[in-house]
């Protein structure tokens, strides 16, 4: 039921006669929890972070995308839960639809939440509710510390995505850039804008 209530604001959102993205349905935990960041070519071109908690993907619109160098701190909107089938969706979201646009994941993997407080872990929901996250990522791409941090409630919450000083930063590379492609199929978004069928990464 608490998923259902989650992903309450997703789906009254979408039309999934038209849609093809999944309307997600309950299931039990996975081994261990995952993150996914889709690059979105909406009204703007943006990457969604999205953070496994409790069953469902806690989701921020990335505007500039994720960085390896611990300077650049990267405006990321919080938006809805997204289902956790929504980690492996790909494709075009038709014209008229929330979000209409071509989508590919751009990268994914496990994560480990390491928040701590006061020497003490916090769970990641109790994390996102007081506005600080942080998490370390083992990505095809992104690896390493990130921190999430809250600087101002409204309607959509902002936040700050940030690189953690580790031995995964690289202030020099431009990931965004050198690696455009899908993670799941290698495709990108210009693929999907030209009708390339899903090809499986070999």
């Amino acid at each position: 039921m608490k998923q259902k209530r989650q992903l309450k604001n997703y789906r009254e959102r979408r039309d999934f006669r038209r849609t093809p993205e999944p309307a997600g349905e309950e299931h039990g935990r996975r081994q261990g929890p995952i993150f996914v960041v889709q690059k979105h070519d909406a009204r703007n071109l943006h990457y969604d972070l999205r953070i496994e908690v409790n069953g469902v993907l806690k989701s921020w619109a990335v505007p500039k995308g994720p960085s390896t160098d611990p300077e650049q701190k990267r405006l990321a909107v919080a938006t809805e839960d997204h289902p956790m089938e929504y980690a492996e969706f790909e494709g075009v979201i038709p014209e008229g639809e929330y979000g209409a646009g071509q989508v590919i994941v751009w990268d994914t993997g496990p994560y480990e939440n390491i928040t701590e407080k006061n020497g003490k872990s916090v769970p990641a929901d109790e994390a996102i509710n007081h506005g600080h996250l942080a998490v370390w990522l083992e990505g095809q791409k992104l690896k390493g510390g990130y921190s999430l941090n809250r600087f101002r409630r409204e309607r959509q919450e902002q936040w700050l995505l940030g690189k953690m000083k580790d031995k995964e930063a690289d202030p020099q590379d431009d990931l965004l850039t050198r690696q455009p492609q899908s993670v799941l199929t290698g495709r990108t978004l210009e693929d999907l804008r030209n009708g390339k069928e899903t090809k499986k990464k070999e």
